[in-house]
């Protein structure tokens, strides 16, 4: 009976560690669901827009679109969540040009009609800054503000505390990518994750302004991650909790249309 359990200790054990190596392996595709579009894919939206494309170091094109208000007060630029592309996402600028700001969305690499994929957490980062650095061209960063969703907050809390912007908006945030495992996964060591998205290490050296949108009823990013964001905060920094938002759909709600209107007046 002993040597029966022992041997059933080690099966279990042995595919516990083959399932660690697959994960580290495949975990690209577990974190990003990206939507590819042919390069003449024709975009339509209901707001003027032109598309532009950017030429990385490795020679990579990313693809973004630069949505124009009538009268701009200044530039959003927003990075988007995990899954589609600009096809769906760019369906939510209206919202920003009507309120008077350009609204500039990035699809990451293997998104859209971005080139390449994404391998590692420091490309991306990178990928974002060289989009940024190519944009303060044209917008002074004091008119700028820096908005990420989702899987995108990372990057843009990464983004805001090595630049300056005038703000940093974030809606639903993580406190990082290893909370969140130890906090959904418990089963799975933190150590196999390649991408750590550590928001709580760039928030603390973000020195504007930052405002955080969270559902109270965030299914996939739990609404604490907010709340232990919440203790870095400074005196400037402010968290809005929207009563029963899950995680999809925060562009649509009405509390948080309102607090924008007054955030982007």
């Amino acid at each position: 009976m002993k040597v029966m359990v022992l041997n059933l200790l080690k099966i279990i054990a042995i595919a516990y560690i083959l399932l660690c190596i697959l994960l580290y392996f495949i975990q690209e595709k577990l974190i990003f669901y990206p939507q590819k579009l042919p390069a003449d894919y024709t975009f339509h939206f209901d707001t003027n827009f032109e598309e532009l494309h950017f030429n990385t170091q490795d020679n990579t094109s990313l693809h973004g679109i630069l949505f124009k208000a009538g009268s701009s007060k200044g530039l959003i630029f927003y990075l988007h969540g995990n899954a589609g592309s600009l096809q769906s996402w760019g369906q939510i600028a209206k919202i920003y040009t009507d309120m008077h700001y350009d609204l500039f969305m990035l699809d990451y690499r293997g998104y859209g009609k971005s080139e390449g994929t994404i391998s590692n957490e420091k490309q991306f980062y990178s990928d974002v800054q060289f989009v940024y650095s190519g944009l303060k061209q044209k917008y002074n960063e004091e008119k700028i503000i820096v908005l990420g969703y989702s899987i995108g907050t990372g990057a843009a809390t990464k983004l805001a505390c090595t630049n300056n912007p005038r703000l940093l908006i974030l809606q639903a945030p993580y406190f990082s990518l290893t909370d969140m495992m130890n906090h959904t996964f418990h089963i799975v060591p933190p150590f196999i994750l390649k991408y750590k998205f550590a928001t709580k290490t760039f928030f603390t050296a973000c020195k504007m302004p930052v405002v955080i949108f969270h559902g109270d009823k965030d299914e996939v990013i739990y609404f604490g991650s907010s709340l232990k964001l919440k203790e870095l905060f400074k005196s400037t920094d402010t968290l809005i909790t929207l009563e029963g938002q899950g995680h999809n759909g925060m562009s649509d709600n009405p509390q948080y249309l309102s607090a924008m209107q007054k955030i982007l007046h």
